[in-house]
């Protein structure tokens, strides 16, 4: 060819019409139209590796190679590895022979082969609107058939029959359609030309599939619709026959709920099964041909679901199936509440929730169907202690055991942290102030211990107990505090070693991947943040500053959100390891919004602290918090350092004004002077008042 080779991969080619049509070493056949294409387009379509999606191109078997194309047909022979020859119709070749065809009117052929080979009706329309809506009457001619026609409409979306309407819904109403259909089977057509029953099922059969369309016909529970529809499929006689005798023999709402079952349609089949039977007091009718008794009573003809009661040999079907399919919301609509039933279906959803471990919902349904006994054990799982008690009282337990239950409450209540809670159901339930007052120590709800201890006139509990409680809590939180400004101090001090050794490892280009790194998008999205935090005012409460303060540092250490945690296991502590900057990072942060959530329990224990007297013990507990915090405040500018365009001016302070809630806050009527720091504040404890002075 001139010009040169167009390709190399091509394994067999041939020229018809205006199309050249080749297999390629991809196992593809290409079409290429010789009237449009230049050799430069012809050559980069044959050598490009992206193939092109659309008519041009099909995939072919392996080793296939073209012997020839049909003259005025659209089939193309291909010759495979093992000799055989195959036909296949290169969807190209029949896109433009069919675009012939609709160019000289000739709708039958086209229709006939895009119904053939499942190609869009739309394109009869699609292909030159204006001509078609010109020769409309021509179209219809042709065609003479309805089904076609309407499957032609049905392509347009034009939905013009009643059945495809029902059809082509969103959700398809197939039972509605089918019953369309029945409803054609034994009237005699208005006029000769009307659609007849089966004219229409078979139709009906062009969209749907066979096997579906019988389903769906099972669920209407008309036999003779079911009858139509097996007729007309492939299925054997033998298959269904058997099967649709058995039902007939049923009552009518078990019958329905056998079918409902077996298309597994389960919310349905408890409907109707809740349904089988009635009372005992109804009298018994006459037994129809070819179906079991019926009970009927004279009164409740039409009577809607409420008044049936299931026969006591189906309930526990009708239980089993709720449980294997989880029904129970459903099936609890199905009986009145005050039914056996109801408390049955209640008792199994309750002990299925309780699988599930949702205790507290479980013992609800057990209480409100009345199995209290059950609802007691579900609220104890879950410690809802006010729940327990008001089961007990329908128990009408002795009050032996109600203070048993109480002191079973109380310990799970600990165990949950729950101290207040476990207090009051000691000293109600269980009529033990002095233990319910040791929970309270336990808890470091020192007042409320000290208002029962006054309620119950035992002074000698405060000495034997409160003070002693009152002290060891300041030598926990002494130590706890001591522990916190060590471990700062050391995760700091590291923290600026790493730092120094990461910068002079820069300055030598000894990582040189470092500025690019992980470790450097860290450092950059941690100093852009202070600007960000400062003018969008996350600090306005300084309760909560010091917290918001660090978490949003760290938040933004890795980014997105749900993959820090799993960022969090990569980081280590240990000296050297490649973020152990990050690491520091972390640990700082805990340490930090660890103190700062101390601060109410301090101020708690040091207004105790004043009330007995225990003024060294304050002094030192305060100034030691003082101390962890202005080390803390001191040290952030260090940590989480600011870029050049930020000062320390522009720092938000939320460990100097949590100082000064704290130390303003510890009795009341107190106020910081006017021209005094934060930090300036303390509380100072003398022997006979309190005075606040500037250090």
């Amino acid at each position: 060819m001139i010009g040169g080779e167009v390709a190399s991969n091509i394994t067999s080619f041939a020229v018809y019409d205006e199309f050249l049509l080749v297999t390629a070493h991809s196992h593809t056949c290409q079409c290429f139209c010789l009237r449009d294409a230049s050799l430069k387009t012809l050559q980069a379509g044959l050598c490009s590796s992206h193939l092109p999606n659309g008519e041009s191109l099909r995939k072919v078997e392996r080793g296939s190679r073209i012997v020839t194309v049909v003259p005025q047909d659209t089939k193309l022979i291909l010759q495979m590895p093992r000799g055989n020859l195959e036909v296949v119709h290169h969807r190209a070749l029949v896109l433009a022979q069919i675009r012939k065809w609709l160019d000289k009117l000739m709708f039958k052929e086209a229709f006939e082969c895009m119904r053939k080979l499942r190609i869009n009706l739309n394109l009869i329309h699609d292909h030159n609107p204006k001509v078609f809506l010109e020769n409309v009457e021509t179209f219809i001619r042709q065609i003479d058939s309805v089904n076609h026609i309407n499957l032609f409409f049905t392509e347009l979306k034009y939905c013009l029959s009643i059945l495809t309407s029902h059809v082509k819904k969103t959700t398809p109403e197939l039972e509605i359609a089918l019953q369309k259909v029945h409803e054609l089977q034994g009237n005699d057509p208005p006029v000769p030309d009307a659609v007849s029953a089966e004219e229409a099922l078979k139709y009906l059969l062009l969209l749907v599939d066979v096997n579906e369309l019988y389903d769906h016909s099972l669920g209407t529970y008309d036999f003779d619709l079911v009858l139509m529809v097996a007729e007309k499929s492939q299925k054997d006689p033998k298959e269904y026959l058997p099967f649709l005798n058995t039902l007939k023999k049923m009552e009518t709402n078990y019958q329905r709920f056998t079918i409902d079952k077996y298309l597994k349609r389960y919310e349905k089949a408890i409907g109707h099964l809740s349904k089988c039977g009635h009372s005992s007091d109804w009298q018994l009718g006459e037994v129809e041909p070819a179906r079991c008794r019926v009970f009927r009573h004279p009164c409740l003809a039409g009577a809607g679901t409420s008044a049936f009661s299931i026969r006591p040999e189906y309930f526990p079907e009708c239980l089993n199936l709720i449980k294997d399919k989880n029904l129970y919301n459903e099936a609890l609509k199905l009986y009145p509440p005050n039914s056996q039933q109801y408390k049955d279906v209640s008792i199994a959803y309750g002990e299925h929730l309780l699988q599930e471990r949702l205790h507290e919902p479980a013992g609800l349904v057990f209480a409100r169907c009345g199995a209290h006994e059950k609802a007691l054990g579900a609220f104890l799982a879950c410690g809802s202690w006010q729940q327990a008690l008001c089961a007990a009282a329908q128990l009408h337990l002795t009050s032996e055991q109600l203070a048993g239950l109480g002191r079973t409450l109380a310990g799970k209540l600990v165990e949950q942290s729950k101290h207040r809670d476990a207090a009051t159901v000691l000293e109600q339930y269980a009529q033990d102030h002095e233990e319910a007052v040791l929970v309270l120590l336990e808890g470091a709800a020192w007042e409320e211990a000290l208002r029962l201890v006054h309620k119950y006139n035992r002074p000698d509990i405060i000495e034997t107990n409160i003070k002693p409680s009152i002290l060891e809590a300041q030598k926990n939180y002494m130590a706890f505090l001591d522990s916190q400004t060590a471990t700062f101090s050391h995760h700091k001090k590291r923290l600026l070693v790493v730092r120094e050794l990461k910068e002079q490892a820069q300055q030598v280009n000894l990582d040189d991947e470092a500025p690019h790194g992980q470790e450097s998008d860290l450092f950059s999205e941690t100093s852009s943040v202070m600007s960000g935090s400062n003018m969008s005012g996350k600090y306005s409460h300084s309760n909560s500053r010091i917290s918001a303060y660090v978490s949003c540092l760290f938040s933004t250490l890795t980014v997105p959100w749900n993959r820090r945690k799993a960022e969090r296991k990569k980081h280590s502590l240990k000296e050297g390891s490649p973020l152990e900057d990050v690491a520091l990072l972390e640990a700082l942060s805990e340490v930090v919004q660890g103190t700062e959530k101390l601060k109410d329990e301090i101020c708690h224990i040091l207004k105790m602290l004043f009330l007995f007297e225990f003024d060294e013990q304050g002094r030192e507990l305060q100034k030691a918090f003082e101390d962890t915090l202005q080390l803390m405040e001191r040290s952030l500018p260090e940590i989480w350092t600011l870029t050049p365009q930020q000062s320390s001016a522009t720092l938000p302070s939320p460990l100097l004004h949590l100082c000064s809630r704290l130390f303003s806050s510890t009795l009341p009527g107190f106020e910081v002077p006017g021209n005094s720091r934060p930090t300036d504040v303390l509380l100072v404890f003398g022997k006979n008042k309190v005075m606040v002075h500037s250090s």
